[in-house]
C-alpha cells in the first residue's frame, strides 16, 4: 500500500472515530440537557441531580484502568465496537426507568461502555498519524466533543419539549448500534507504525502493573493528570448545570436555554480544537514545550472571559453569551494540545494505559467532583440566600441565586489549571519519548 492510500485510509478511520466520539458526548450530555425536567419528575435537589453525573464518572474511571490495558493488548476496533453497543443499550434503558435509583444504575452502565472510547481511539490515532500531524488528528477526533454537546443540546431540548425527556434517551441509542457495526470494518494498525523508525531492539512485554509503573515515572504526565482533574471539574460542572442555570437565573425556557448552551459550550469549541491543533503542531516543531505553553496561555486567557459572563445580571443573554463563547473557545485548545502531549511523552505500547490513568484521575478527582460538589455548593448557597432573606421556604428564586454563585468556582479552577500546565511545560522536553519500532497488531 502506497503512502497516499495509507493517508486516505487513515482519514477514513479518523472520520469514523470522530463519529464514535460524537455519540460518546451526545449520550453523556443528555442528563445535563434535560436536568430540569428530570429534577422535577423525581423531586431532586441540585446535589442529587449532580450525583447522576458523579455515578457515571466514578464507574467510567473505575473500569477505565483495566480497559486501558486491554487497549494496549487486544484488538482496539473490537473493543470500541463492544463499548459502543453497551453504552447505547444502557442509554435506551435510561429512558424507561421509573425511579431515581434506576436512572443512576443505568448511567453506571453507560459509564462502563463509554470507558472504552478514549483509550482505544486515541491509541489508534497515535498509530495512524505521525507526530507532526497528531495534534490536528486528535483535534479532529475531539470535535466529537463540541459537536456531540451541540447536537445533544439541540435535539435533546426539542425532543424533550415535544415528547418528554424519556423519548430522548431511547432514540439516542439507535445511531450507536449502526456505528458500532461500522467500526468492526476498520483495519488494526501496527503499534508505533506512525512513529519514526529506529533499529528494532528486543522488547520485554509489559505486565499490567509494570506498564502502569513505567507510565507513572513520567514527570510531565503527573502535571497533565492534575490539569485534567481541574479542567474536567469545570467541564462537568458546566455541562451539568449551565442549562438549568440559564433556565433559573436568566429565565429562559428549555429550548432557548439549550440553544444558548449549544452555541457557547458546543459549537464554538470546534474553533478552539481546530485552531489549537494547527497552532500546537506548528509550535511543537519549533520547541518541545510548545504544545503545553499554548495550553497554559489559552487556559489563563479563558479565566476573565468566564468570570465576565457569570457577572452579567439576569436577562442579559447576549452579554453572557459573548464572553462565555470566547472562554469556551480558549479552553477547548486544551484537548488538541494536552492529548497530543501525552502521545509525545509515552511510548506507543503504553499509550492506552497512559490515557486510562489520565482519565481515571480526571474523572475521579475532577468530573465526579464537578457535578456533585457544584450541586452541593449550589444547595448551600441557596439556603444561605433564603436565610438572609428571612424566607420560610425554599423557592426557585433562591435556587437560581445559589446556582449562579456556585458557578464562580469555574474561573477559579481554570486559573489553577493554567498554572499546572505551565509547570508541565517545564518538564516535557526531558520526558519526550524516543522513537520506537513498530509493534505488530495483536491477533484477532
Amino acid at each position: 500500500m502506497n503512502t497516499e492510500q495509507k493517508q486516505g485510509n487513515a482519514k477514513k478511520a479518523l472520520l469514523l472515530l470522530f463519529a464514535v466520539n460524537l455519540l460518546n458526548f451526545f449520550d453523556r450530555q443528555l442528563p445535563g440537557v434535560l436536568g430540569e425536567p428530570i429534577r422535577k419528575e423525581f423531586n431532586l435537589d441540585d446535589a442529587q441531580l449532580g450525583l447522576i453525573g458523579t455515578a457515571f464518572t466514578l464507574m467510567y474511571a473505575a473500569v477505565g484502568l483495566p480497559i486501558g490495558r486491554l487497549a494496549d493488548t487486544w484488538v482496539r476496533t473490537r473493543l470500541i465496537s463492544a463499548g459502543l453497543l453497551v453504552w447505547s443499550a444502557l442509554t435506551a434503558v435510561s429512558g424507561v426507568v421509573h425511579s431515581y435509583a434506576g436512572l443512576v444504575a443505568a448511567r453506571l452502565g453507560v459509564g462502563i461502555g463509554e470507558a472504552t472510547c478514549s483509550p482505544a481511539c486515541q491509541s489508534l490515532i497515535g498509530d495512524l498519524f505521525p507526530p507532526e500531524k497528531r495534534s490536528r488528528a486528535l483535534g479532529a477526533f475531539m470535535l466529537g466533543l463540541p459537536f456531540g454537546l451541540c447536537l445533544s443540546y439541540l435535539t435533546g431540548a426539542w425532543l424533550g419539549a415535544e415528547y418528554g425527556w424519556r423519548t430522548c434517551f431511547v432514540l439516542a441509542a439507535v445511531p450507536g448500534f449502526i456505528v458500532a457495526l461500522l467500526v468492526l470494518k476498520l483495519p488494526e494498525p501496527a503499534r508505533g507504525a506512525a512513529d519514526a523508525p529506529r533499529v528494532a531492539q528486543p522488547v520485554k512485554p509489559h505486565s499490567s502493573w509494570e506498564g502502569y509503573k513505567s507510565v507513572m515515572r513520567i514527570r510531565t504526565l503527573w502535571w497533565i493528570v492534575i490539569s485534567g482533574a481541574l479542567h474536567n471539574f469545570n467541564v462537568y460542572a458546566i455541562n451539568a448545570f449551565q442549562t438549568p442555570f440559564l433556565q433559573r437565573y436568566h429565565a429562559l425556557d428549555l429550548r432557548s436555554a439549550a440553544l444558548v448552551s449549544a452555541l457557547v459550550v458546543g459549537l464554538v469549541g470546534a474553533i478552539g480544537l481546530m485552531g489549537g491543533g494547527w497552532a500546537s503542531d506548528r509550535l511543537s516543531r519549533r520547541r518541545a514545550d510548545g504544545r503545553l505553553l499554548l495550553a497554559a496561555g489559552t487556559m489563563m486567557a479563558s479565566v476573565p472571559c468566564v468570570f465576565l459572563a457569570l457577572a452579567q445580571p439576569p436577562g442579559s443573554i447576549v452579554s453572557f453569551m459573548i464572553p462565555m463563547a470566547l472562554g469556551t473557545t480558549l479552553s477547548f485548545v486544551y484537548y488538541a494540545t494536552v492529548y497530543a502531549a501525552i502521545q509525545d511523552v509515552v511510548e506507543p505500547r503504553l499509550r492506552g494505559s497512559a490515557v486510562a490513568i489520565y482519565f481515571f484521575a480526571m474523572y475521579v478527582m475532577g468530573a465526579s467532583m464537578g457535578t456533585y460538589l457544584t450541586g452541593k455548593l449550589s444547595v448551600f448557597l441557596a439556603k444561605r440566600a433564603m436565610a438572609e432573606a428571612g424566607a420560610p421556604a425554599m423557592t426557585e428564586a433562591f435556587r437560581a441565586v445559589g446556582l449562579h454563585d456556585a458557578m464562580y468556582v469555574i474561573p477559579a479552577l481554570a486559573f489553577c489549571c493554567a498554572l499546572v500546565l505551565f509547570a508541565a511545560s517545564r518538564t516535557v522536553a526531558a520526558d519526550m519519548v524516543k522513537p520506537a519500532a513498530a509493534v505488530p497488531a495483536p491477533a484477532g
